[in-house]
């Protein structure tokens, strides 16, 4: 099984899968490889990122909360957010982080309140709300922009009230939290797939390049780090590849298959 992040990994920095990373696909799983994509992305994505439905089995999403099947088009949220949770998280990051600002994920769309100011891609699937109305739709993920843009600082403060009740995570060093249920990860995800298909953790490659993929890097049989990732990526991996820019992946793949 071949387990891949998308942004940075096997995606290029236009969000595209370059023609080789295509081939490379399709080659893989004719051999009969299972290929997930595990991302933080919501599963409405997916087929716009994978047209076709030919080119992976199955996606692991919202960093693990939820499972998407491009073939039934069957969104499977597994792992909401609890509501009182939620309420608490955001009642102790105003506390200690005023003027952060909250957006929800909702595995169909995003709701997000005044304060969200990071928002790169505005789009059909997004809702401005008033805050209270957050809590309104079961939540996928919890996301939370942070005036100071320091999420590895601000998780310094916050983790000793907070790490008991959540998973928090983020995709680079200034991007916002990401706060999925206790206990979910794109690794805990993974190990069910896997399960289902009778594959075991060590026949299993990933290939990840932020600190969202670390628990899958460290769970898989094997793991590549592609040139651009962060650091702990790097040390925690047990190999390395070029860049997500440079088909780090697709080459790994390729010489899998010995072409």
């Amino acid at each position: 099984m071949i387990a891949t992040d998308l942004d940075g990994t096997l995606l290029r920095d236009d969000s595209t899968l370059s023609s080789r990373t295509k081939d490379a696909l399709h080659a893989v799983r004719s051999r009969g490889v299972r290929v997930v994509a595990a991302t933080a992305r919501p599963a409405r994505v997916i087929d716009e990122l994978f047209p076709g439905g030919d080119l992976i089995d199955t996606a692991v999403c919202g960093n693990g909360s939820t499972l998407y099947d491009p073939a039934s088009g069957t969104i499977d949220i597994r792992h909401p957010l609890p509501e009182p949770v939620m309420r608490k998280v955001v009642e102790i990051i105003l506390r200690m982080v005023p003027g952060a600002g909250f957006a929800v994920e909702t595995g169909h769309r995003v709701v997000y309140e005044e304060n969200y100011l990071y928002r790169p891609t505005l789009d059909r699937d997004r809702s401005l709300v008033a805050i209270d109305s957050l809590y309104d739709e079961p939540a996928v993920k919890l996301m939370v922009w942070l005036p100071s843009q320091d999420p590895a600082t601000e998780w310094t403060r916050l983790a000793p009230l907070l790490s008991d009740l959540i998973s928090c995570t983020w995709s680079s060093e200034r991007a916002p939290f990401e706060i999925s249920a206790a206990g979910v990860s794109k690794a805990a995800a993974l190990t069910t797939v896997s399960a289902e298909w009778g594959i075991a953790p060590d026949d299993v490659i990933a290939f990840g390049d932020a600190l969202n993929d670390l628990p899958m890097m460290t769970w898989a049989g094997a793991s590549y780090a592609v040139a651009n990732a962060d650091p702990a990526v790097r040390d925690a991996a047990s190999h390395t590849t070029d860049s997500n820019e440079d088909d780090g992946v697709a080459k790994v793949l390729e010489a899998l298959l010995g072409s």
